[in-house]
C-alpha cells in the first residue's frame, strides 16, 4: 500500500503577523513555520498504517527551498521519502493541480492531507485533487481504517457523524481524533537527514486568484464596566447596540 501525505508549511499561531509593500505582501521576517496542525494528524495516521499494514509513506509539499526543514520534520516522524514541488503555493487550485500531477503517476492507494491549512483556512484542496484525479474525496475524516482494498471512515456532518466505506484510491482531509500527534525522536531526526527528497518543477497553471490587499482585524476596543443594571442596559442599548 502506498500513501501520499500532503503537508503545508504555515506560520506558527504564536508568530506576529505583519504585511509589507502597502499591505500587499506577507512579511515572513521572524516568523516561525510549522507543519499544518491538521496535516500532523494525516502524517500520524499514515505512519500508523505503515506500521500495521506495511505501507510506504511519501510526503509532498508545494513550496520553495525554505520549506525543506518542515519536510524533514515529516520524514523524522516516519515518512519514507518526500517530494517538493518547487513553487510558491499561490492558491488552492494551483496547489491541487501540482498534487494531482505528482499523484497521477505515483500509484498511490490513498492521498491524505489536513482538512484545511491554518493560514488560509480554505478547505478546498482535497476536493479539487479528487476531482482532478477522478477519485472520491472525503473531509473532514475523523477515523480511517483499512479493510483489504477498501477504507472505512467516519466524518462529521451536520447533526452527527457519517460512516463511509470507499474503494481505493481516494483523497481524505483529516482532523482529530484520527490519530495522536507524533513528536520526532532523536533516531527519526538523524535518519531523516538521509531520506530521499525529490524536487520537481511545477506544471504550468493559469492564475486563478490574485491577492490585492491584506488587512489585519481591527484592534479590540477598551472594556467598559457597568456598575448597575441600569448602566448595563444603557451600554448594551447605546454603545453595543444589541438591544
Amino acid at each position: 500500500m502506498k500513501i501520499l501525505v500532503c503537508i503545508t508549511h504555515v506560520p506558527d499561531t504564536t508568530s506576529r503577523i505583519a504585511f509589507t509593500d502597502g499591505n500587499t505582501k506577507f512579511d515572513s521576517s521572524g516568523v516561525q513555520y510549522i507543519i499544518g496542525p491538521y496535516d500532523d494528524y494525516a502524517i500520524a495516521r499514515a505512519v500508523e498504517l505503515k506500521e500495521s499494514n506495511g505501507a510506504s509513506v511519501t510526503v509532498l509539499n508545494v513550496g520553495g527551498a525554505e520549506t525543506e526543514p518542515t519536510i524533514r520534520k515529516a520524514l523524522a516522524i516516519g515518512a519514507d521519502d518526500a517530494v517538493r514541488v518547487n513553487a510558491a503555493p499561490t492558491d488552492a487550485l494551483f496547489v491541487a493541480k501540482q498534487i494531482a500531477n505528482v499523484a497521477k503517476n505515483g500509484g498511490y492507494d490513498m492521498i491524505l492531507m489536513g482538512r484545511e491549512s491554518i493560514d488560509y483556512n480554505g478547505g478546498q484542496v482535497h476536493a479539487m485533487v479528487g476531482e482532478l484525479l477522478g477519485i472520491p474525496s472525503l473531509s473532514p475524516v475523523m477515523k480511517l481504517e483499512v479493510d483489504g482494498n477498501a477504507a472505512k471512515m467516519s466524518r462529521e456532518v451536520e447533526g452527527g457523524k457519517e460512516f463511509v466505506e470507499v474503494a481505493m484510491p481516494f483523497v481524505a482531509g483529516c482532523q482529530e481524533p484520527i490519530a495522536e500527534w507524533r513528536i520526532p525522536n532523536m533516531r527519526g531526526i538523524m535518519t531523516a537527514r538521509t531520506k530521499p527528497l525529490n524536487v520537481v518543477e511545477p506544471v504550468a497553471t493559469d492564475e486563478a486568484v490574485a491577492y490585492v490587499k491584506y488587512e489585519q482585524p481591527a484592534p479590540k476596543a477598551g472594556v467598559k464596566m457597568a456598575h448597575s443594571v441600569e448602566e448595563l442596559v444603557d451600554l448594551l442599548k447605546n454603545d453595543a447596540k444589541v438591544l
